[in-house]
This record gives structure tokens, sequence and C-alpha cells, in this order.
């Protein structure tokens, strides 16, 4: 399918872009285990959903340890953090305490020049209590001019590929909400993964839909954000979960029809909400992956429609 072909498509509406072959492979052969799948061409398998820094941040210790314990009992192996989600480093190091390999560690930055990025990437791996960080991620990349900087002379990916040659990173990658931005990073270094928004509404809406089917032609694994965000909050409406700017679905319907849905798409993982009630949701949810009903797709292309989505490009 050529890039006007996948755009079309998604334009047509949320079943166009989904793939079978996707959800069939991302059925585990063990019941009530996440299934696994390729993190793009870097030869690590992730799980298909990722246990999030802010999910954790400003949680005690202990509630942290016990998310850690069912989370990896369940088959995760993915966690992602970053130094801007409050206190998730030390959370996370202190609950992989002794288990440090069972997990691919990623984690980010903001900063675009080669002394921050160094001096935030050393901070990082003293509070994650590791000598190595599986992933490390250009982090909100959605300014073209911070774009410029970061991959330009003096810049962050100096101090990423130097991270690299040392040991301290294995793969690079990038994360935003500008998939236009985003693109043309991937045509100026040949990044591992790319994160981005993804889920039904937007991709109702043709959010993203480029950058997918790039990714995927180029090898770039794809971690999605957002997949079962619904909207903006409305004015005076309750803020059931504290830490998300947004309203996320909240039944276990809704988050398991979303997490399908987002499953059936070329990615890798999807990153839930910030909240552990959430997580532990769309954990659930990835652990009975199944297609979606003709009657399920209808239900979601409606809702969609009628929902404004949370970015446009």
């Amino acid at each position: 399918m050529d890039r006007r072909e996948f755009v079309r498509r998604a334009a047509a509406g949320i079943g166009g872009l989904l793939m079978a072959s996707n959800l069939e492979a991302a059925v585990s052969t063990e019941p009530g285990t996440v299934p696994h799948r390729p993190l793009g061409r870097t030869g690590h398998h992730s799980s298909v959903i990722t246990l999030g820094g802010m999910t954790i941040t400003r949680e005690s210790q202990e509630d942290v340890n016990q998310l850690m314990d069912e989370a990896l009992a369940a088959g995760v192996n993915h966690i992602d953090a970053a130094p801007t989600y409050g206190d998730c480093e030390v959370l996370f190091g202190k609950a992989l305490a002794g288990r440090r390999e069972q997990v691919f560690i990623g984690c980010k930055t903001t900063k675009r020049d080669r002394a921050g990025a160094t001096e935030e990437l050393h901070r990082s791996l003293e509070r994650l209590q590791t000598d190595h960080i599986d992933l490390y991620q250009m982090h909100g990349l959605d300014d073209p001019e911070e774009r410029k900087q970061a991959l330009g002379p003096g810049g962050a990916l100096e101090a990423f590929q130097e991270a690299r040659a040392e040991g301290l990173v294995r793969f690079l990658g990038i994360t935003g909400h500008n998939p236009n931005n985003l693109l043309a990073a991937l045509d100026e270094f040949t990044f591992d993964t790319v994160m981005f928004p993804i889920s039904f509404t937007l991709q109702h809406h043709g959010f993203g839909t480029e950058l997918l089917q790039e990714a995927n032609r180029r090898g770039v694994g794809v971690l999605a954000i957002k997949p079962i965000a619904e909207r903006l909050r409305r004015e005076g409406e309750p803020k059931r979960y504290p830490k998300c700017w947004y309203k996320p679905l909240n039944t276990n319907e809704e988050i398991s029809l979303a997490v399908w849905y987002a499953l059936a798409l070329p990615v890798t993982t999807i990153v839930p909400s910030a909240s552990m009630r959430l997580f532990r949701r769309a954990l659930v949810a990835t652990q009975h992956c199944r297609q979606l009903t003709e009657a399920e797709h209808e239900q979601l292309t409606r809702r969609a429609a009628e929902t404004e989505p949370l970015f446009s490009e």
C-alpha cells in the first residue's frame, strides 16, 4: 500500500487500517499473559503494553512495587520513564532493584543540546539505578526549531550517539505530538523508534496516519500513547483521574475496545493513560486480545465521528 492509499483508507473510517494479522500476532499462547511484538528492527520484543512513568509518579513506593509485581507476572517487559514525570525514575529504580534484567527501560530527555542531554542522561541512570538505558528518546520533539537544534552541530543527537558508543544506551528514539515534525526527524536520522498519540478517534480524523505508515515502511518501532484518551475535559467536569489533563475512557468495555483497536494497527506497544487503575484495566484487555466485531467497528466509528480529537495536524 503506497502512502496516498494509506492515508485515503484512514480517512475513510477507523476500520480502514485495522489489520487482523497484527491482532492475531498479539494473541498469547499462554492464557493470562501479555503478548510481545518486535520493536521495529531492534531485535527486541516488547510487551504490547508499556508501564509508563506518569502512571506511577506521585504514588507510594509500596503501591508502585505492587503494580510492578503484577505487571512483571503478567509478562510486561517494557517501562517508559522521563525526568519530567516527577519522581518516576526513583520509584522505578527502587521497584526494579534486583530484577533490572526483566525489563526494557525507555527514558527521555527534553534537552536539545549535547551537554544538557549528556548531563540529564547520567542523572537518569543514577535515579533508575542502572548502568544502561535500553531506549533513549528525544522527548516532545514538536517544534521544528528544536528539531534542528537537537539534530544539528552540538545538539542532543551527538550526546545520544556518544552514549550509544559507550554502551550507556542501546537504541535511539523520538517522541511527540507533531507527526509532521517527527516525520522530518526520521528523514534526517535513522531513529529506532517513534512514540506518538494513536487512538480510534485520532485515526478516524486522520491524525498521524502518514507517520504510522512511514515508520512501518522504515522498520521503526511504534509506541502508541493515549490509546484510551477520549476528549478534552469540559469546563466544570469532574476530574476523575487527577494525572490526566484530558478525559480518558472509563468503563472496562470502552477501554477494551480502544485497546483492541490500537493493537490491530501496526504498532508494537501501547502506553495507557496516567492512572494505576486505568493501567490495570488496559492490562487485562491486552491479556484478552481479539478482533473487533463489525458492530463494534460501527460503534467506534460513530463515537469517533462525534468526538473532537485531542490533536490535529
